[in-house]
This record gives C-alpha cells, sequence and structure tokens, in this order.
C-alpha cells in the first residue's frame, strides 16, 4: 500500500463543499504528522482525546439549551435534550475502550510526549465539572417551587414534569461519574493505579473524584426514604419461604 499516497490524500487543500463546511484541511491538521509520531498508536491517542473534547464541547452547549428551557419549563425539551447528552456521554465512555488497545509499553512512549500534562487539563472536562450543578437552582426555581425534592418522591408523587426532569437530571450525573470511573480502569490498565502521576502525585487521588455527585440531593433523597421504609415495616423482615 502506498502511504505516501494516503497521506497526501489526508493533507489535501479542502476544496469541495462537505469538505470547506466541515473545515476538514484544518481538522486532520489537528494531529501529528506520521513522521513525528512516536509510535503507530499516538495517532489513535490523539484522535480519540480530540474528539472527547468535541463531544464535551456538545454537551456544554446542550446544557446552557437545558438550563434556558428548564426556566421557560419546557419540558419535552429539557428532556429531550438531556437525552442527547446522555447518548453522548455513553459515546464518550465506549470510545475510552479504544485506548485499551495500545499495550503499556506503547503508552509510556506516548505519556513522554504530554510534558507535564493530564487528563485533568482537559479544557471540556473542566467545564463539564463546573456546569452541571450550575443546573441545579434553576431547577429548584421553576420545578420544585416550594416543594421537596422529596415531596416530588415519595408523598407527594405523581410522576409529573418535577419528577421527570430530576431523573433527568440524575441520569446525566450517573452517565457523567460512569464514564470518570471508566476512566479509572483505563489508568489502572495502562500505568497502574499506584504509579506517580505526570504531576508527581499518586493516580489514587483520582479515585475521589469518582465519588463525586453534581446533584448530591437527588441521591440522599433515595437514602432518607428506605431509611423511612424501613423504620415503617421493618429493616428485617421474615423470610418468604
Amino acid at each position: 500500500m502506498d502511504r505516501e499516497k494516503f497521506h497526501r490524500m489526508m493533507a489535501a487543500p479542502a476544496e469541495l463543499d462537505y469538505e470547506l463546511y466541515l473545515r476538514t484541511d484544518a481538522l486532520l491538521k489537528c494531529q501529528k504528522s506520521p513522521q513525528d509520531l512516536v509510535n503507530p498508536d499516538e495517532l489513535q491517542f490523539q484522535i480519540v482525546h480530540q474528539v472527547e473534547e468535541l463531544w464535551m464541547k456538545l454537551v456544554a452547549s446542550t446544557l446552557l439549551d437545558i438550563d434556558d428551557h428548564m426556566a421557560a419549563r419546557e419540558t419535552h425539551r429539557v428532556v429531550t435534550l438531556f437525552g442527547r447528552c446522555n447518548r453522548i456521554v455513553r459515546l464518550m465512555t465506549q470510545q475510552l475502550d479504544l485506548l485499551e488497545t495500545m499495550s503499556p509499553k506503547e503508552y509510556q512512549q506516548i505519556r513522554l510526549q504530554l510534558g507535564n500534562g493530564s487528563g485533568q487539563e482537559s479544557p471540556g472536562f473542566r467545564v463539564l465539572l463546573n456546569m452541571p450543578p450550575l443546573l441545579w437552582p434553576t431547577f429548584e426555581q421553576h420545578y420544585l417551587q416550594g416543594r421537596t425534592v422529596r415531596d416530588i418522591y415519595d408523598a407527594g408523587y405523581a410522576h409529573d414534569d418535577a419528577y421527570v426532569v430530576a431523573e433527568s437530571l440524575i441520569e446525566f450525573d450517573e452517565l457523567f461519574q460512569k464514564f470518570r470511573a471508566h476512566h479509572i480502569f483505563l489508568i489502572h490498565r495502562s500505568i497502574g493505579m499506584g504509579s506517580a502521576s505526570l504531576k508527581g502525585r499518586s493516580v489514587d487521588l483520582l479515585q475521589a473524584g469518582v465519588k463525586h455527585r453534581f446533584f448530591p440531593a437527588l441521591w440522599d433523597v433515595r437514602c432518607e426514604m428506605t431509611d423511612a421504609w424501613g423504620a415503617d415495616y421493618g429493616r428485617v423482615r421474615e423470610s418468604i419461604g
């Protein structure tokens, strides 16, 4: 196979409308040139992480739209757009599997190219750590309206707009934390969890982030309800056998 011909085709200037609209010439120059790659897997490493940044940009933009639609109590739009975000986060999680096709040795060669950089410096990741909690005041103002989270889940449960939006919030929270957990397993498989990071800290510190929750009230209410039900019905019951 003629490698030079392939590389020339991929590096050709954009001429057709499709290429011009998507700016494919600029997009395909965002990776190292073939002669600069430390090993063939580095191209995959760069592309996977660049695609993740694009997905996170779309999630962040969609969360801004969700905030506007919650403020207008346009519940169907809120649920639909959360569905989009959740599909994207699932894609982000699945894409990490590609990086498991690298051997630890090849990953170490690529890792040396990062300088002191790490995934914690991802602009998209940093934005998505800060944006979701900002949705909560909008939810409280326009959907709780004097009600409590416990009310919409228990005493006043009606599977109404407040409930379905709350479930959309917690589903996004759950999926994003699964994405973080999947990334932890990738690190474990690639470099081990007891090793030092590029910033000289143990990557074990990353595990603390997996315990983070964007909307703790939605998680805590489950514990409150279960404890209350246990008090009413008994925590230990006779066997059905």
